[in-house]
């Protein structure tokens, strides 16, 4: 059973409680405890994953992660993608733009990052950016924009008819709980790095990018490549939240030990001898 639904094409973000935790019953201890638990489980269907590829498999993961700032991506990394070998795990986190990117189309340096067969690739911000920032900013067209849903639409078709399972996550933060993680920041002088002036101004436009997210979130969900809200408020329910997916994702795979090729009886005694 999944652990959260996939959004539907008509839903409303402001139907979500950021400060909520569905599908999980219990409290941050609870959570910690689930969390550590299922890493386990989650770095040995990694391992098969990987191993798998080794002898010809083709499939691997793509896990999505959007939201405004300190909606704790960099948790997610940490505390679910820590917990895996990483040597199966490619992570890359997209920033504004380089002169090189921009003289392509907008997917050329999306496409650069995907992981390979065997991984679990992670995208800290995406190729959603490029509706998201564009349509709140301007820096598009409306025009562009649109066109740009159907475009990354089919470009993730393409990647699941070649073997890639995609997790689309939006980590869902409130205002207020986002106000308080940028005071920490300032408050805390070991937190000041952390810290970028520009996330004012982005607040300023909350409403702006709260109805951007909602219409991306609308246009692009599929059953080959859904979206999921994941309330952000309480960010070991993030973490949690973020792991059970990827559980799901990689139980649905089940992918095995590869057989020997090799005659493991004879071996044993050959090296018994040597």
């Amino acid at each position: 059973m999944s652990t959260l639904t996939p959004v539907s094409t008509d839903f409303e973000l402001a139907s979500i409680d950021p400060s909520s935790t569905p599908a999980f019953d219990g409290d941050k201890k609870d959570a910690e405890k689930a969390l550590a638990k299922n890493s386990e489980r989650l770095a040995e269907l990694q391992e098969r994953l990987f191993a798998e590829s080794k002898f010809g498999g083709e499939r691997r993961v793509l896990l999505v992660l959007q939201a405004m700032d300190t909606a704790g991506k960099g948790g997610i990394l940490r505390h679910v993608i820590g917990g895996v070998d990483p040597q199966g795990v490619h992570i890359y986190a997209f920033k504004a733009p380089t002169e090189e990117e921009k003289a392509h189309d907008f997917l050329w340096r999306i496409r650069r990052q995907l992981p390979q067969s065997g991984s679990i690739g992670v995208f800290d911000r995406s190729h959603y950016e490029d509706v998201l920032i564009h349509r709140v900013r301007g820096f598009s067209t409306p025009e562009t924009i649109e066109e740009r849903y159907g475009i990354i639409q089919k470009f993730e078709q393409e990647l699941v008819s070649q073997g890639t399972i995609i997790i689309k996550v939006m980590l869902h933060i409130s205002a207020e709980e986002q106000r308080e993680r940028l005071q920490e920041r300032l408050d805390r002088p070991e937190k000041n790095w952390k810290y970028n002036p520009g996330d004012v101004d982005e607040r300023m436009l909350w409403d702006e990018y709260q109805k951007a997210y909602e219409i991306a979130l609308q246009r692009t969900t599929s059953p080959g490549a859904p979206w999921y809200v994941v309330p952000a408020d309480h960010k070991w329910y993030a973490r949690w939240a973020v792991q059970k997916l990827l559980l799901q994702a990689l139980e649905g795979l089940d992918p095995q030990w590869p057989s020997a090729d090799y005659d493991v009886e004879s071996e044993k005694v050959r090296l018994a001898a040597s």
